[in-house]
């Protein structure tokens, strides 16, 4: 009988608006390697593919070769798992259906995972974060966009298309503000990035109070919450309107799907109580009144790409084997 041999590296890969990061992780959770490159340097699928591909050669071929991985996980916005494929990701430079898994696959000969990198969050909160242990919990990714994942009953729950989880693109303000998606109205034109800056800009306009905020010619929701540490009361009051939204929205989350907690990731999760604070108030509030002040609001303190490399290695092992380098 010939002796098997058991591969114990993965490869986990992020991509971001701002920078890839890949990794190969062994199967102990322990990173060997980790590189990235900016993302926008590619605005063509064909040639970011060439370029992740030529990385990952080099870090495999640098760090024990090919026959020491078994598979490749991927994070990315708006991606389908059971597709492999990124659909119509409004913040992406590649846009319509881009066949992500079977591109790379292709290229490097591994078999390729490709799943929403809310999914993939919940999945390295689930293995190595502030979810180990629980079965039904709520991960909330805050940034350029604003994406979720469903963790119910132990299993990432997908849906029939597997696009469950898409809280950015619920309706919070009827006939609201255009959101990158194409509809009016959602969350994420209120909560994410582009959201805050344009309350920011609202209440600017709105009021002629001091504020930081004015002489700041390129604002961001980290400068925002600098500002107010420094007692800014027009940016304190950004995050507060922004928190009362993300609360109203996440209590008819929850009233749905009734959590054990929700898990906050992101940038913008660095706002700490400015947005929190406000947010837990409405949250508990307008939540299903059997599971008010029961719902833990929990924010993510891991390293971003670390974290989101681990959860795409954990993606990782659960595809099939398949190499053409066996």
């Amino acid at each position: 009988m010939g002796q098997v041999t058991i591969k114990k590296r993965v490869v986990g890969i992020d991509i971001s608006l701002e920078a890839t990061t890949y990794a190969i992780v062994d199967v102990k959770g322990d990173v060997v390697a980790m590189d990235s490159f900016p993302t926008m340097d590619y605005p063509e699928i064909n040639q970011f593919i060439s370029a992740l591909s030529d990385h990952l050669i080099n870090m495999v071929e640098e760090n024990g070769g090919y026959e020491s991985i078994r598979s490749v996980g991927i994070s990315a916005p708006s991606a389908n798992f059971m597709t492999g494929s990124i659909v119509n990701a409004p913040n992406l430079p590649w846009k319509g259906v881009i066949q992500l898994g079977a591109l790379l696959r292709d290229r490097i000969g591994y078999a390729v995972a490709v799943a929403n990198d809310a999914d993939v969050r919940a999945l390295g909160e689930h293995a190595y974060g502030l979810a180990k242990g629980m079965r039904d919990f709520v991960v909330v990714t805050m940034g350029t966009g604003l994406g979720s994942s469903i963790f119910s009953n132990g299993m990432i729950h997908k849906g029939t298309d597997g696009f469950a989880g898409e809280i950015g693109h619920t309706c919070i303000v009827n006939n609201g503000r255009q959101c990158t998606c194409g509809n009016k109205g959602c969350l994420e034109a209120y909560v994410a990035t582009r959201g805050i800056i344009a309350t920011a800009k609202e209440l600017m306009e709105q009021s002629s109070a001091p504020s930081l905020m004015r002489d700041v010619e390129n604002l961001t929701p980290k400068l925002i919450t600098e500002f107010c540490e420094q007692g800014d009361e027009l940016a304190i009051e950004v995050y507060r309107k922004t928190g009362e939204l993300l609360g109203m929205g996440l209590a008819n989350y929850a009233s749905v799907v009734d959590p054990e907690a929700i898990i906050f990731t992101g940038g913008i999760s660095r706002a700490g109580k400015w947005l929190f604070e406000p947010a837990k108030e409405v949250f508990d509030r307008c939540v299903f009144h059997n599971t008010s002040g029961k719902i833990k609001f929990l924010v993510s303190e891991d390293d971003r790409a670390a974290n989101d490399v681990l959860g795409a290695s954990v993606l990782a092992w659960e595809v099939r084997e398949y190499s053409l380098f066996k």
